[in-house]
């Protein structure tokens, strides 16, 4: 699992992130691919309806309902991370049938991935370490010769937009679809529709970087939209679930989708939108809007590291949405969390896992040691004043230290009161940090050493000593500050779980489309095998066989009961 507090690893995404952003700006690749994809309104639509029965008598790939008249998708979201946990994942989406609570499920006829198909930053080895190779793994081409395969579609998140989108696009978009594994790539942009049935469509939304729709593709789902029967009903999927960031300063991923959503209902009054999916966030959580119907789903469990649960609303207010073009701001004032008939929350993992798991941050200094020891090096560095402007220090240290905590907690939680606070807090507790350490190494080395006085102290084994005792000192109230707040300030939830690196809780959506409804099963895998579970699997176990089985089976479960749309 990715180590997001390793300085090597926070440099490189610094670097990655400022320059995406900058030339995400001024070289839009969604507006040069669709420069350069210069084919007729009539062939958009051709892509999108490319799947349905009997369309074409070449066609690649046929959307044939089942016996039962169903139709199969998979969705997932945020993978590409830890082997073990996107390998599992990828095992139970690769299997022809699932037995799950009861009910006999059937693989996706397509797969979606929402997003963030590689972590910490798309790179040539990572795409192919952390998402091609477990899911090659997973699901063997059967076919390594022929174009025809289960589809995959792919949205593009945050991190797959760090090196400009230039890997996602030559993956994912290439005319000459990619293999991966038994899948193969369709699209041609990074966003897409595709009619499933006569009467459901999949609209997948690309927001960059600054939660943005670009010109084309406002285009694109316009002419999509006008080819859609009037009675058609959408599931759409966007990059980010905006609902659960309503409060989040700045963010306009919920506008971005509203917006998408306007258009469609602007061509054709009797459309409906009644699923809306996402990952980004990597729990699982369902609301149910207000109009009795609409679902919205967050669905980040295909492999990164997981996030809480223990701060996710009991219900979020939408009208705070006003953009003028909201499709929201029409029909849906309030969304509820969603709940079975006992009253069990639909969230995954449940509260008081997740406040459980929290109280991993007092283990901070263990998980991170990198981190805890540039702490250590701020600590010296900072002591070091200390002896140089001793009658300074008493407001330099504090000082010092609240503008760098200021300025991560901004970055994190926007302006306020309470990020002011909370920036002072640290300060002071970390310059009370800074003068224990540097009492108790004075200490150590008057009573076991002679190098209690500073003119004979030697200057690296000062800095090795205040090195350790800071970043363990430092390490610890770092972690015990992502606990506090995380729990009772309802802050700093993504870094107090990325500093754990959990892969426990994974999960992804199976849908089943039978006439008018929509059917979403939720599937869950709590428990992930370990690196050395993993065996080669020599009896072919498993339909079709993957590389490698885990030494106990995988114990795949609902995470709630199946619920409809319709």
């Amino acid at each position: 699992m990715t180590g997001w507090f390793s300085p090597v690893l926070l440099l490189r995404l610094l670097w990655r992130v400022v320059l995406s952003d900058l030339f995400g700006q001024y070289a839009d690749r969604r507006l040069i691919v669709a420069a350069l994809d210069t084919v007729q309104e009539d062939e958009l639509v051709r892509r999108a309806q490319q799947f349905l029965p009997g369309r074409d008598d070449k066609q690649l790939w046929s959307l044939d309902p089942g016996e039962d008249g169903a139709v199969w998708i998979d969705f997932v979201a945020d993978l590409g991370d830890g082997f073990d946990a996107t390998y599992a994942i990828a095992s139970l989406l690769a299997q022809e049938k699932l037995s799950v609570g009861g009910h006999e499920l059937k693989r996706g006829q397509v797969l979606v991935m929402g997003g963030d198909e590689v972590y910490p930053r798309a790179a040539p080895e990572t795409y192919q370490r952390q998402l091609r190779d477990p899911y090659d793994w997973a699901f063997p081409d059967p076919n390594p010769g022929l174009v025809k395969g289960p589809p995959v579609f792919a949205v593009p998140g945050n991190h797959d937009w760090y090196d400009g989108l230039v890997l996602f696009l030559a993956l994912f978009c290439r005319k000459d679809h990619m293999h991966l594994g038994g899948w193969r790539t369709h699209q041609r942009r990074s966003y897409f529709a595709v009619q499933l049935t006569e009467q459901w469509w999949l609209w997948a939304i690309d927001a960059q970087l600054a939660d943005d729709v670009d010109q084309p593709q406002k285009e694109y789902f316009l002419e999509i939209a006008k080819a859609m029967p009037d009675n058609a009903k959408i599931i759409l999927c966007g990059p980010e679930p905006g609902w659960l960031y309503t409060g989040k300063a700045g963010n306009k991923a919920l506008s971005v989708m509203s917006y998408v959503g306007w258009i469609a209902l602007k061509q054709k009054r009797g459309l409906t939108i009644a699923l809306v999916l996402s990952g980004d966030t990597h729990h699982y959580s369902r609301y149910v809007a207000d109009d009795g119907n609409t679902q919205f789903v967050t669905s980040g469990g295909g492999g990164a590291f997981l996030h809480p649960t223990h701060q996710v609303e009991a219900s979020v207010d939408l009208d705070r949405v006003k953009d003028g073009y909201s499709w929201l701001s029409g029909q849906i004032k309030k969304l509820t969390l969603g709940s079975d008939t006992k009253g069990k929350e639909a969230i995954y993992p449940s509260k008081s896992e997740s406040l459980s798991m929290l109280s991993g941050n007092f283990a901070f200094v263990a998980y991170n040691p990198a981190f805890a020891m540039v702490l250590g090096v701020l600590y010296w560095l900072v002591s070091l004043t200390g002896r140089l402007l001793p009658d300074d220090i008493y407001y330099l240290a504090p000082l010092l230290l609240f503008s760098g905590f200021w300025g991560y907690t901004r970055n994190q939680e926007g302006v306020g009161i309470k990020t002011l606070l909370v920036s002072a807090a640290n300060g002071l507790l970390h310059s009370l940090g800074v003068a224990a350490a540097a009492g108790a190494v004075t200490w150590f080395n008057g009573h076991f050493g002679d190098l209690g006085a500073w003119p004979r102290t030697s200057f690296l084994l000062y800095a090795a000593e205040m090195v350790a005792a800071g970043g363990l000192v430092g390490g610890s109230l770092f972690g015990a500050y992502l606990y506090v707040t995380s729990r009772w300030l309802n802050m700093n939830h993504n870094d107090a779980f990325s500093s754990m690196r959990r892969n426990s809780h994974r999960h992804f959506l199976r849908l089943r489309i039978q006439n008018d409804k929509v059917t979403v099963f939720p599937i869950g895998l709590t428990k992930i095998p370990k690196r050395n579970d993993w065996r080669l699997n020599t009896q072919k176990m498993g339909e079709p066989p993957p590389a490698y089985v885990a030494a106990s089976p995988l114990k795949p479960e609902l995470i709630e009961q199946p619920f409809s749309v319709s």
